[in-house]
């Protein structure tokens, strides 16, 4: 593939490690953000070390503090925000671009309030003459590690093969592989929902509980993940892949995932407030959690661990009171859908 020009827009921890990804294969990387002097630290010293302490990114790595110079003249614009201003973001992107990209989008989320997921939102708010088919990229991975070159493979899921073979080409290399599929809606549920699950998991593990409670939450998570994503129209066999029960295990089980350390946390006793100001870094599985709630009791879906974690996170319930409560319910056949 020829060198293309990509905008990053987000330069979190994933933004930034993509970034890197980027450039390691010889793409022309600008990375956008609305905070001057992370933005200044990574032009002036090639760091970004709220994320990452030891790391030194290329100097070829160039940082912008206005979209309309991060945008000029790009081939393709990665998404990489927090869901709640993803809409807000996207809105930016239709007012400055004067040509059409291809628009990726690498959140793991859905949209507050209207339950949307993310691709659904940057199709609403960028004119279809202005990009490609919305491509998803997803799957298991830490920036932690995928910043280190760490293997890595995950997904690339648009309604367009062609355009998500693009973005397949783009980023694969000798440390980071993507997979095209072309079921949207199943990749999208499964990385915003999976964090809901690595949030009760975290809080297992926090109460001392062992292998074997990860275990059940894990897979008793990814059949009720699969039960809402089907019912929005997902296919089913997309769960059992790597944005599936792939990113579950990863985020499900690994101290470097925020939502593992949340619910860690509330395991051992403390506040959500206190850890969500402590973590420095969006929560998404604490706000996915009230809108898969909601969506479950809109679509009249079975979820009860997300109702668990639902009651504990906004009803005030106790972790103890939430997991003898599904301890206790009735009796179920392990493959009952519904």
């Amino acid at each position: 593939m020829n060198k293309q020009k990509i905008a990053v827009l987000g330069p979190g921890s994933w933004g930034t490690a993509l970034s890197q990804v980027l450039n390691d294969n010889g793409h022309e990387v600008r990375i956008w953000g609305n905070v001057p002097e992370q933005i200044d630290e990574i032009n002036q010293f090639h760091t970004n070390k709220r994320y990452f302490k030891d790391i030194v990114l290329d100097p070829a790595i160039k940082a912008y503090k206005e979209l309309s110079e991060a945008l000029d003249g790009v081939d393709a614009v990665l998404l990489v925000v927090p869901t709640k201003v993803m809409r807000l973001v996207a809105k930016q992107v239709a007012e400055t671009l004067d040509h059409k990209v291809v628009v990726m989008h690498a959140s793991k989320g859905l949209e507050p309030e209207s339950h949307k997921r993310l691709s659904t939102v940057l199709e609403e708010e960028i004119p279809a003459a202005l990009r490609s088919e919305v491509v998803v990229v997803s799957g298991p991975s830490h920036a932690e590690e995928t910043i280190i070159r760490d293997l890595t493979l995950i997904s690339a899921a648009s309604k367009d093969m062609e355009t998500a073979q693009y973005v397949q080409t783009l980023f694969s290399n000798h440390y980071f592989r993507l997979y095209t599929n072309n079921d949207v809606i199943g990749v999208e549920t499964a990385g915003a929902l999976k964090n809901i699950i690595a949030v009760g998991a975290g809080a297992l593990h926090g109460l001392g509980y062992g292998d074997n409670a990860k275990a059940a939450i894990i897979a008793r998570g990814l059949t009720e993940i699969t039960r809402l994503g089907v019912e929005m129209g997902a296919n089913p066999l997309t769960y059992s892949g790597l944005s599936g029960v792939g990113d579950l295990i990863v985020t499900g089980t690994s101290v470097h995932s925020r939502n593992w350390r949340a619910g860690d946390q509330l395991g051992r006793g403390e506040k959500l407030e206190d850890i969500e100001r402590n973590m420095g870094m969006v929560i998404e599985g604490i706000s996915t959690t009230k809108v898969a709630y909601e969506l479950a009791q809109e679509l009249g879906v079975y979820m009860p661990i997300t109702q668990a974690i639902y009651s504990v996170i906004y009803q005030g319930a106790s972790i103890e009171e939430a997991i003898k409560h599904i301890m206790s319910s009735e009796f179920r056949q392990e493959n009952e859908w519904s």
